[in-house]
C-alpha cells in the first residue's frame, strides 16, 4: 500500500492536533465557573429554585478549595498505580483524611447564612453541621460507591460537594505526565470515578475533541467521539438527540445541533449527555447536565437508561 509523506509543515500541524490524554482541572476557577452557568441557565428555568440553591453550594466549594491543601500522595504509591494502570487516588479506597468533614460544616454554614433559599435548607445545614464523624463516613463510603439504599438523599448534594473539594485539589497537585494511562477507558483515570458527561472543545489546540468530565474530580479524559461511553459501541448503534429533535443526528453536523445533546447507545441502551463549546463557549458539564433534566424525562420515556448519575442529585433506591 502506498503511504503518504508529510512536509516538515504537515508533520508539525500534525502534532499539535494530537489530543491532550488528560486535561487537569483548574482550582482556581473550576467551582465558580459551574456556580456562574448554574445561574445563567436558572433565568426562566422551571427548577430555577434548584439551580440557584446549587449554585450556592458552588460558590461555598471554590471558597473553601482555596484554602485547601492536598496531602501529597506517597511515592510509592503513585508508583504503584502506574505500574499497575490503575487510578492513584482511588474514590473507593481513599486514605484516611477526615479534612473533608470541616468542608461539609462550611458548606452547610454558607448556605444557612444565604438569603432568599427554602427553610428546608436551613434544616438541612443545621443537620450537617452536627453531623458525626461517623455518619459522613458512611455517608461518603455510600456515595462514592453509588449504593442507592445507603444514601441520605437530602444530604448527599452537601456531602459529595465536600468529596469534590477534597478530591479537586488532590487531582489539581498532579501533572498530566503524572496521570497513569488506564487500559479501562470508561472510568477516571485519576480517581476512577464515572464521567458526568462529555464535552467537545471548541478552542485552542484540542478544538474538536471530545474529553469526559469525570463526576469526582473534574479530571478530563480524550475519549473518541461517535462511540459509547460505557460499553464502547459506534457507528450504527450511537444517535444524537435533543428536546428539540429527537431522530438521529449526524454527530458532524454540530452547527445544526443544540449546544447539549444526549448520546445514546442502541447497543447497551444507555447514554450520557455530550457538550457543544461550538454552540456555547460557557458549557460546563456538572451544570448544563443538570439543567437539561427534562431530555433525561424524555430519554427514560424511549427506554434509555443514564449511563451514571449527576454529583450533586441524587434519589433514593427505586427512584
Amino acid at each position: 500500500m502506498p503511504q503518504r509523506i508529510l512536509e516538515p509543515g504537515q508533520i508539525e500541524t500534525a502534532g499539535q492536533r494530537s489530543p491532550a490524554r488528560v486535561r487537569l482541572p483548574v482550582r482556581e476557577r473550576v467551582f465558580a465557573r459551574r456556580a456562574d452557568r448554574l445561574r445563567e441557565r436558572s433565568v426562566d428555568h422551571p427548577l430555577a429554585g434548584y439551580l440557584q440553591l446549587l449554585a450556592a453550594v458552588c460558590d461555598a466549594q471554590q471558597r473553601a478549595l482555596s484554602a485547601f491543601e492536598a496531602v501529597p500522595l506517597p511515592t510509592e504509591r503513585l508508583a504503584r498505580a502506574r505500574e499497575h494502570a490503575m487510578p492513584p487516588i482511588l474514590a473507593t479506597d481513599r486514605p484516611p483524611d477526615s479534612r473533608w468533614h470541616g468542608i461539609v460544616r462550611e458548606i452547610a454554614a454558607s448556605l444557612d447564612a444565604t438569603a432568599g433559599l427554602p427553610g428546608a435548607v436551613g434544616d438541612l445545614a443545621a443537620r450537617l453541621h452536627g453531623a458525626p464523624a461517623d455518619w459522613l463516613e458512611r455517608q461518603a463510603d455510600a456515595l462514592l460507591a453509588v449504593r442507592d439504599d445507603a444514601i441520605d438523599v437530602a444530604a448527599a448534594p452537601v456531602v459529595m460537594a465536600a468529596l469534590q473539594v477534597h478530591f479537586v485539589a488532590a487531582a489539581a497537585a498532579f501533572t498530566a505526565d503524572d496521570v497513569p494511562a488506564l487500559d479501562v477507558r470508561t472510568v477516571c483515570p485519576l480517581c476512577g470515578s464515572a464521567p458526568v458527561a462529555s464535552i467537545v472543545v471548541a478552542q485552542g489546540p484540542h478544538a474538536g475533541y471530545r474529553f469526559l468530565h469525570c463526576s469526582l474530580c473534574a479530571t478530563e479524559w480524550h475519549r473518541v467521539r461517535v462511540q459509547c461511553t460505557r460499553c464502547g459501541a459506534g457507528g450504527k448503534d450511537i444517535a444524537y438527540r435533543t428536546l428539540a429533535r429527537c431522530d438521529a443526528i449526524d454527530d458532524i453536523a454540530v452547527a445544526d445541533a443544540e449546544a447539549v445533546r444526549a448520546e445514546t447507545c442502541d447497543a447497551c441502551r444507555s447514554y450520557r449527555k455530550i457538550l457543544y463549546q461550538e454552540r456555547d463557549a460557557a458549557v460546563e458539564p456538572v451544570a448544563d447536565d443538570l439543567a437539561s433534566l427534562a431530555l433525561d424525562l424524555l430519554l427514560a420515556d424511549e427506554g434509555y437508561h443514564r449511563a451514571s448519575g449527576n454529583p450533586l442529585l441524587w434519589q433514593g433506591a427505586g427512584g
